[in-house]
């Protein structure tokens, strides 16, 4: 089984699109602690942010979640 590495990918792609913290939170519309606790591993964002944040990104669930 894959391990899941949501946190170091999503700030991968984050930096790769140019956007910080504060910029992606206002595009899907949450607070940038929120996006920086996604980053750090604190929580995990719902699957209905997870989806938003793949088309966002181009990405498919593999591609952020792996």
């Amino acid at each position: 089984m894959e391990e899941i590495n949501f946190n170091k990918n999503l700030k991968d792609l984050r930096l790769q699109h140019g956007l910080t913290q504060n910029q992606l939170a206002m595009i899907l519309g949450v607070n940038q602690r929120t996006v920086s606790a996604w980053e750090k591993g604190i929580c995990e964002p719902s699957f209905k942010m997870l989806a938003a944040l793949c088309e966002l990104f181009d990405e498919d669930f593999n591609g952020i979640l792996l």
